[in-house]
């Protein structure tokens, strides 16, 4: 008798010759909407596609096969970061982080004041006179009444 897959007869046989089982031939599918658009499982052919039953998604590119950045090896994925900046950029940011660092702070509360300008220079483009004020409030040494 034989086997009903050997002569496409099964319900996966990948035949071309039989009409697409999403849109029945009609190369059309539409909506309760009237909307009406090209069969997504046959692209407007009419006809089923042909199954092969495997799709390969294997990375082929070579970049695929070097190591990752944070594992020993040859290289990485991703380019080198730039390096971080220690000073602010603006003049008058410059001139705050200057006045930090002369102040009678503590070496942990300067680092984070001068990261704050840096960071805050970064986000708005320079240091505005209400940032300014709010730094050196954290500056000025307290003054007990």
């Amino acid at each position: 008798m034989g086997d009903q897959f050997s002569r496409g007869q099964g319900p996966s046989s990948g035949r071309v010759d039989e009409p697409c089982g999403v849109c029945g031939g009609d190369r059309r599918i539409g909506n309760s909407f009237g909307l009406t658009t090209t069969c997504p499982s046959c692209h407007g052919t009419g006809r089923r596609v042909e199954t092969t039953g495997f799709h390969d998604v294997t990375k082929t590119k070579p970049s695929h096969h070097r190591a990752s950045q944070g594992t020993p090896g040859a290289g990485g994925n991703k380019a080198d970061a730039p390096a971080k900046t220690t000073w602010p950029v603006t003049f008058e940011g410059g001139q705050l982080a200057t006045e930090v660092k002369g102040s009678a702070c503590a070496d942990d509360v300067k680092a984070r004041l001068i990261r704050e300008i840096i960071d805050y220079e970064d986000s708005h483009g320079q240091c505005t006179q209400t940032f300014i004020k709010k730094v050196r409030k954290q500056v000025r040494p307290r003054t007990s009444t």
